[in-house]
C-alpha cells in the first residue's frame, strides 16, 4: 500500500534502530537520562531558545505550554481550523480550564489585527484574561500552509504589546523552515514557546520537543508529570529523535517536490478541483467535484488499488507525502488516478 495519509505513519530506518539501540539511559523522571538530556539541549540551541523538554506528543506539547502559561478561566486565542481546538480532544477544556477564541484567517493564518481586535481588556471582570495567542506552522488545515515569518512577527509584537504571550505549535515547523528558507531561529525568536515534533516528517517512532525561558521549562516539566507525560529510560525515543534532526530535515525538500508532483497529475483530472498555490509543503487537498462521487468513494476506490488517503469532509481529501513515499510511489498513485478517473466528468 502506498500511504498519503498522513506523515504520522513512518517507520524507523535501519540506521535510525541502530541509533536507538546504542543509546545510554537513565531516569529522566529524575533527569537522569544522558541521551533526552543531550537532546533537549540540542533542541534548545537549535530554536535559540534556553531550554526544552522532551513530550511523548505533540497534542502534551501544546498543553503543557498552554497549562504553563495560563490559569484556569484565562483564554486562548487561536485559529479556528487549528489542530488544538479541532483534534486534541477538547484538551484545553478538560486539562487547562481554559476558553478559546476562535478567529478566521486565510488558510489558516491570523491576522495581527484579527488577533489585536481579539484581546480582551484585563481589566473588566465579564471578559475572560486573554493570555496566549497560538499559531500553528505548517497549518494543517490550512493545507500546510506556511506562516510568513513577517507575520509572525507582527502577531508577536502585538501580543507583547497587549501582555499577552505567543506559543507556536511547531508540529511540521522544519516543513516551513524549508519551504520558505526561514531558519528555525528566526520563527522561534519571535516565539515565547515552541513545539516540534519528531513523529512526522522527520520520522522518528514517537515524540515531540516544547521550548522556551528556563522559568517556562521549569513549569511545563511540571504539567508533563501531571498530564502522565513523565518517562524514565526514553533515551532510546530521544536517540531516535536526535536521529532525525540530523538526518531528516534538509530531505523534507524532496517531500514537498513529491506532493507538487501528485498535486498537478491531480488538478489535471475533471473530477477534482485543486488549487496548485495552496501546495506549499508536503499536503495536498483537493475536492470532488462530480456529481457521482464524494470524497469516501474515491478513498474507497483508491484503497482497492493500493492507495491510502483520507478525508477531511465528504468533499474533501487530504494527501500527505514523507519520508516512506517515494517519488517512484507516487507516480504510480498517479497512474491510479489516471486510470480511475481521467474519463469521470463533473
Amino acid at each position: 500500500m502506498i500511504d498519503f495519509r498522513s506523515d504520522t505513519v513512518t517507520k524507523p530506518t535501519p540506521d535510525m534502530l541502530q541509533a536507538m539501540m546504542k543509546a545510554e539511559v537513565g531516569d529522566d523522571v529524575m533527569g537522569e537520562d544522558p541521551t533526552a538530556n543531550l537532546l533537549q539541549e540540542k533542541v534548545a540551541a537549535l530554536l535559540g531558545k534556553e531550554g526544552a523538554l522532551f513530550v511523548p506528543s505533540g497534542t502534551m506539547a501544546n498543553h503543557v505550554s498552554i497549562r504553563a502559561w495560563t490559569e484556569p478561566g484565562d483564554e486562548v486565542i487561536l485559529h479556528k481550523l487549528s489542530h488544538t481546538y479541532l483534534y486534541e480532544s477538547a484538551a484545553a477544556a478538560a486539562l487547562c480550564g481554559v476558553q478559546l477564541s476562535l478567529r478566521e484567517g486565510d488558510r489558516g493564518i491570523l491576522n495581527p489585527n484579527d488577533v489585536a481586535e481579539a484581546v480582551h481588556d484585563a481589566q473588566r471582570d465579564h471578559f475572560p484574561r486573554s493570555r496566549v495567542v497560538m499559531v500553528e506552522n505548517t497549518h494543517n488545515i490550512g493545507g500546510g500552509s506556511v506562516y510568513p515569518v513577517e507575520v509572525v512577527k507582527e502577531i508577536s509584537e502585538v501580543a507583547k504589546k497587549k501582555g499577552l504571550v505567543l506559543h507556536m505549535d511547531g508540529a511540521r515547523l522544519f516543513n516551513a523552515c524549508v519551504a520558505s528558507g526561514v531558519e528555525p531561529q528566526d520563527y522561534a525568536r519571535h516565539a515565547d514557546s515552541i513545539s516540534i515534533c519528531f513523529s512526522k516528517g522527520l520520522g522518528a517512532p514517537v515524540g515531540s520537543a516544547v521550548a522556551g525561558s528556563k522559568e517556562f521549562i521549569k513549569r511545563a516539566h511540571r504539567f508533563r508529570k501531571m498530564f502522565g507525560g513523565g518517562m524514565r529510560q526514553i533515551g532510546y525515543l530521544a536517540a531516535a529523535a536526535i536521529y532525525a534532526l540530523d538526518h531528516n530535515i534538509e530531505r523534507l525538500a524532496e517531500d514537498h517536490e513529491n506532493a507538487r508532483l501528485l498535486a498537478e497529475a491531480i488538478s489535471r483530472l475533471e473530477c477534482f478541483r485543486l488549487d496548485l498555490d495552496a501546495v506549499e509543503t508536503n499536503m495536498v487537498f483537493f475536492d470532488v467535484v462530480a456529481k457521482d462521487l464524494d470524497a469516501l468513494r474515491v478513498v474507497a476506490m483508491l484503497r482497492q488499488e493500493g492507495v491510502l488517503m483520507g478525508t477531511i469532509t465528504n468533499r474533501r481529501i487530504r494527501a500527505v507525502t514523507h519520508l516512506d513515499v517515494s517519488r517512484e510511489d507516487v507516480l504510480k498513485a498517479i497512474e491510479v488516478f489516471e486510470k480511475l478517473f481521467s474519463e469521470r466528468k463533473t
